[in-house]
């Protein structure tokens, strides 16, 4: 198959990964993959935002920079209609992003199959976070983009419910998890060998992924450890983000520094032997249609999670089988949950075997993500689909 790949992400984060890792399992799997992307999206370094849309975004009043936005469509369609001519693909992929148009214009236009992957509601996190200047032009673009698509992969079932809520027709809607690379994780060093690499011998290592905000609830962590008084918990995050200078103050404030280590930014082919060194993986946190993609990598190598008992993660996690959940919101509940297994090495294991065998069964890998949207195309160019019918009456 020949997939037309487009988007308009230029941070270098988990988002990047998610690109890069679905564009090569398509290519493993034999598709020709032809990215439309900004030009400007190489320029970054991974953990970054591009730094030309850092400095627009500086000096631009908040309306000018959502009218560039909305008029990159134009530059994104003349790309793809470009492509589309050149290579005629089977199908448009596109990877949702607020004020983005070109995807509809080209299937409008030609007819083309046009598969949708939503990761999250921008327009409303923008809302809450940023502020929007043009908030009623926001919110269109999001249900015109969403109710154009043929087929739409949310990563949860709770965003997906989400897009029902926005006009998406359910039977449009099938649910695309995170994943991992299986061959990513095959080569980590064992638990200990990991921890002797880092200088953390003899530590029960409760470890975190990600870029850290405040509410990822890592303070939490901390005071728990200055609580509990046992001089071998120590805390490993890995990432970087502006949460972390508050977290060392605290750490220092609580006489916890030399038990509490950032990393910063660490590269995507070292994540694996970092991850392989947690005795404890923490998602003390989540939003709540989000699909963490660290919550995947801490199952591949075999972690002992714990994490909130909320919809998106019980949709991966299920209590006392391959993680133990707390209620969302209460750290004492997640202190509990902590105490449980830095006291109980065979539940960590035990849980930790588990979900590694969960990632088996539910096939839970870039490569079966691929499979899957490959299906789904298939189905939407066959004859006598919707899509083939009303390019046949144009």
């Amino acid at each position: 198959m020949k997939i037309l790949y487009h988007h308009r992400t230029q941070s270098k984060d988990g988002q990047r990964v998610h690109i890069e890792e679905l564009i090569h399992a398509f290519r493993a799997a034999g598709c020709e993959v032809i990215v439309v992307e900004p030009g400007s999206a190489s320029d970054t370094d991974f953990g970054d935002e591009s730094k030309l849309i850092a400095t627009i975004r500086r000096f631009l009043p908040k309306a000018a920079y959502e009218l560039l936005e909305l008029g990159y469509s134009v530059v994104a369609y003349r790309k793809l209609r470009q492509a589309y001519l050149e290579h005629r693909p089977d199908f448009l992929y596109e990877r949702y992003n607020v004020l983005t148009l070109a995807g509809t214009w080209l299937k409008k236009r030609y007819g083309i199959p046009y598969v949708l992957e939503v990761n999250s509601p921008i327009y409303a996190e923008r809302l809450k976070n940023d502020g929007l200047a043009l908030p009623a032009l926001a919110r269109w673009s999001e249900r015109h983009v969403w109710q154009a698509a043929d087929a739409v992969l949310p990563v949860t079932a709770v965003l997906g419910d989400i897009l029902v809520t926005q006009g998406v027709d359910r039977s449009r809607i099938t649910v695309i998890p995170n994943g991992i690379d299986p061959a990513d994780f095959a080569t980590a060093p064992p638990r200990e060998e990991a921890k002797r690499r880092l200088g953390a011998e003899g530590k029960l290592v409760l470890g975190f992924t990600g870029f850290v905000r405040p509410w990822h609830g890592l303070d939490q962590v901390i005071d728990l450890m200055a609580q509990t008084g046992h001089a071998h918990w120590f805390l490993l995050v890995v990432g970087d983000g502006p949460a972390r200078q508050a977290l060392e103050e605290q750490a220092a404030r609580l006489g916890l520094a030399d038990r509490v280590r950032f990393t910063g930014v660490v590269p995507r082919e070292r994540i694996p032997e970092t991850v392989a060194s947690f005795d404890i993986a923490l998602q003390p946190a989540a939003t709540e249609y989000a699909s963490p993609l660290k919550l995947f990598e801490y199952m591949a190598m075999g972690c002992a999670i714990v994490a909130p008992a909320q919809p998106n993660i019980l949709e991966i996690l299920t209590h006392e089988q391959n993680a133990l959940l707390f209620t969302p919101g209460q750290p004492a509940a997640m202190a509990r949950e902590l105490a449980r297994l830095a006291d109980d090495p065979g539940l960590r294991t035990r849980l930790g075997a588990t979900a590694s065998e969960t990632v088996v069964s539910k096939q839970l890998y870039w490569s079966g993500n691929a499979r899957r949207i490959m299906g789904l195309a298939r189905n939407l160019t066959r004859p006598g689909s919707p899509v083939q019918s009303a390019t046949v009456n144009r």
